[in-house]
């Protein structure tokens, strides 16, 4: 009797792996009737991931989205599914219990079935809560192998891996193959081991196509025993994605699978409302090249989860550095160059970092190492000169247990910046805040929301929330809205007239004039006001305080080298800037939260 075999569409990933935003509420109910219409699906993922605060940041409330989209879904008896982030829940960052347990509570009563729980360092500390949690709240707990490839990150390893997590209570475990260079044979291996432990588990497989291995890991997985595997659809399969439901469905179907048929016309009507969200205008944060597959990525390992955001922090690297070479009348360098340069950075830092598994937001860490390392190498300065805070913690162990030792570079920078190493558990390290919020937002006469679903995402994502609340997150969208279609018809950037350069972007040259700050230098790019220079290390938003809380420098103030001045939000994490000098301020070259690139002057200092 043939084996039946499963299908899970993921709509979110979709989207968070082609670019920045994902459609709102009124067109995922839209797209939804269709989906259901197709009828070959078993489970969507709905949520998780970047989902809440990706809504935050387009000004919609995602409680509201969220109860929307996976209404018709829970009426027609299709299972939803969230991925969230272990420890750190659905941020960035760790969260306290308090909010992590809320957090299952909440998005169960929102509509959610399953929570797909990884630790991007596959630290199973980092999961027991998750497990713990979800089971609580009445949801299917499902537990990942966050899949990479390295002398450490073996079958054995794995196998080892999943055993551990179904003793924990898991009910289910995810092959989660973010990068897509999992390859065929070893995903058999591993979910054959899986099943030899535990037969009637559920074994479901997340394969990203970047570096092309994913249809044939799909067919493998299967043969092995995997019960599951989440497939795409078109204009939004392969590239940075995932395959397409066609290819997947045919060859599990060719291979002698029980699978469900699906409704063509229904499956067109699913891809023609997607690409009329792309041209609404979510496409313009989509770059083309994550519509591609690119097999360099099976060295570098970099996810398809962030290449929507990598590629569009690479294209500002690409016109800071090429601004910086030409002002030192050095040939500019193509951004394909500069993308192959920062793979061959990420194969090389990987090992001195610990070998974390490249997946969010250990991938975001590792790739904002390299982008700066790799910029500093064009100037001809030293590696490992910006290293975040979020990083710091992932390399100390406060995020979890690296699954390999950090190099002799990284042991010896901590000991000159004074830090420790930890090896207790991460979740120590953070105190519940929920109370303290509450108060916060009564404060603020904010309403709790439905079961506590406002208190949740102000817990979980403050600064987006406040943003959302305050409507300023909706005037910044649109305004970049605004702006990217100018760009789209002029193909220039922002326009000054004080100065011009030519800038090479995908070997074509175009005019692009830069502000310059007429208040720090004159004509000849001098200082007009003599002093220590603070330069920019890196392109990015420039604040002088990290949150309220903080007190900002300011003109006149005495300050110490190595004192903060300021930080700026730079790939998704914030970096701290500290001075190189000791005096007194004599000049802030800036206005707080204004976009700088790299060398830009940041501060004079007598």
């Amino acid at each position: 009797m043939p084996k039946e075999i499963k299908l899970c569409l993921v709509y979110r990933d979709m989207w968070q792996s082609s670019g920045k935003y994902m459609p709102n509420a009124n067109q995922l109910v839209k797209v939804a009737e269709p989906i259901i219409n197709m009828g070959c699906w078993d489970r969507i993922e709905t949520n998780g991931g970047g989902f809440e605060q990706i809504q935050l940041l387009a000004g919609e409330n995602p409680n509201h989205v969220l109860r929307k989209w996976t209404k018709p879904f829970n009426e027609s008896g299709i299972q939803t599914q969230m991925l969230e982030r272990g420890l750190n829940a659905l941020s960035m960052s760790p969260v306290s219990k308090d909010v992590r347990e809320l957090m299952f509570s909440v998005k169960k009563k929102q509509g959610t079935d399953i929570a797909r729980s990884f630790d991007g360092l596959n630290d199973v500390r980092n999961l027991k809560l998750s497990i713990d949690y979800a089971k609580k709240a009445g949801m299917v707990s499902q537990s990942c192998l966050c899949i990479t490839h390295s002398k450490i990150h073996t079958v054995k390893y794995y196998i080892n891996l999943a055993k551990e997590l179904i003793n924990l209570g898991t009910e289910e475990i995810a092959i989660k193959d973010m990068a897509g260079i999992g390859r065929p044979s070893s995903l058999g291996k591993i979910v054959r081991g899986i099943k030899e432990y535990k037969p009637d588990i559920t074994v479901q497989y997340h394969g990203h196509s970047g570096p092309g291995f994913s249809v044939a890991s799909s067919l493998e997985v299967a043969r092995c025993g995997a019960d599951i595997i989440d497939v795409s659809m078109e204009p939004l399969s392969w590239g940075t994605t995932h395959a397409d439901l066609l290819t997947v469905h045919e060859i599990l179907k060719d291979d002698g699978f029980k699978i469900k048929d699906f409704d063509r016309k229904s499956y067109m009507e699913v891809r023609n409302l997607t690409q009329e969200f792309i041209d609404d205008f979510l496409g313009l944060y989509i770059n083309q090249k994550n519509r591609l597959m690119n097999s360099l990525l099976v060295e570098s390992g970099l996810p398809g989860g962030m290449m929507g955001s990598l590629m569009n922090d690479l294209e500002k690297s690409h016109l800071s550095i090429n601004k910086w070479l030409q002002k030192n009348n050095k040939k500019e360098i193509s951004i394909d160059n500069l993308f192959s340069l920062l793979l061959d950075e990420v194969k090389y830092i990987w090992p001195i970092m610990g070998y974390p598994p490249l997946v969010t937001p250990y991938s975001q860490y590792v790739k904002n190492v390299a982008i700066v390392n790799v910029l500093n190498c064009i100037k001809g300065k030293e590696r490992w000169s910006l290293i975040d805070d979020n990083t710091w913690d992932m390399l100390l162990g406060k995020s979890g247990k690296l699954p390999g030792s950090v190099g002799d570079e990284i042991i010896k920078l901590s000991k000159k910046l004074g830090k420790d190493f930890y090896s207790g558990d991460p979740q120590d390290l953070v105190n519940d805040v929920l109370d303290q919020n509450r108060k916060e937002m009564k404060s603020n006469n904010w309403d709790l929301g439905e079961d506590d679903e406002e208190l949740l995402e102000f817990s979980l994502h403050k600064n987006q929330y406040i943003d959302y609340k305050s409507g300023d997150a909706m005037k910044k969208l649109r305004s970049d809205i605004d702006l990217k279609k100018h760009e789209n018809l002029t193909q220039e950037k922002s326009i000054n007239k004080k100065k011009k350069e030519i800038i090479m972007i995908n070997d074509s040259n175009y005019e692009v004039e830069f502000i310059i700050n007429e208040e720090i230098e004159n004509s000849n790019g001098k200082s007009l006001i003599k002093g220590n220079k603070i330069l920019s290390p890196i392109e990015g938003k420039v604040f002088l305080r990290k949150d309220s809380s903080e007190k900002g420098v300011k003109v006149g103030d005495v300050i110490k080298k190595g004192d903060v001045i300021c930080y700026i939000e730079s790939m998704k994490v914030v970096n701290a800037i500290k001075s190189e000098f000791s005096g007194n301020i004599e000049q802030v070259c800036f206005k707080d939260g204004e976009d700088i690139y790299d060398d830009d002057i940041l501060f004079i200092i007598n």
